[in-house]
């Protein structure tokens, strides 16, 4: 005796098994998920955010989120969402950012244009070379090329992190909105 059986009844043989998000994507599901869980009011994640952008900024690449939860610490933002807004400052965009550091820092201070550390670093940057060498080759460099992309940061992180702060007051502010609303529906 034998049954006919419909091919849609039976079991997919060689069916692809799902894939998993990687790379890109992965990291801003990972940064999404954590935003969504911060907690703290609309104003404490805002300033923590625009303290971790504002230190995003600065071209200090191994002491960017120590010195964003001091600053948060300080101004009592939150130090989780400091940390996060550091994440401004990535591989993606460190070349432009020291690149802008510099050349801001050497107008202010009216240092010349064409620096041969300048471009030793920037190599080191465009090659993605650890954090720490870089620093250095900034430090062995002097004074004037430390101020220079000191004060190039500062200039970037004052124009840049107190749009930020509103920006995100009303993210938070609408996410708290959502989460009451959720809540709600629950």
């Amino acid at each position: 005796m034998s049954y006919d059986v419909p091919s849609s009844a039976l079991p997919a043989k060689n069916k692809q098994p799902k894939k998993r998000t990687t790379g890109i994507r992965r990291f801003l599901r990972y940064f999404q998920l954590r935003f969504i869980r911060l907690r703290g009011s609309p104003h404490e994640l805002a300033l923590g955010m625009s303290l971790g952008i504002f230190t995003g900024m600065m071209p200090i690449m191994p002491f960017q989120i120590a010195l964003a939860v001091l600053l948060a610490l300080i101004f009592k933002g939150s130090k989780i969402a400091a940390v996060l807004g550091t994440w401004i400052s990535n591989p993606l965009n460190w070349y432009f950012l020291y690149y802008y550091s510099y050349k801001i820092g050497a107008a202010i201070l009216q240092l010349s244009n064409t620096n041969g550390v300048f471009a030793s670093v920037m190599a080191s940057v465009r090659n993605g070379e650890d954090g720490w060498l870089i620093a250095g080759k900034i430090v062995n460099a002097g004074g004037h090329m430390i101020a220079a992309f000191l004060l190039g940061g500062l200039v970037l992180g004052l124009i840049i992190a107190p749009p930020s702060y509103f920006v995100f007051l009303k993210v938070f502010r609408s996410l708290e909105q959502w989460r009451l609303k959720r809540g709600n529906r629950r």
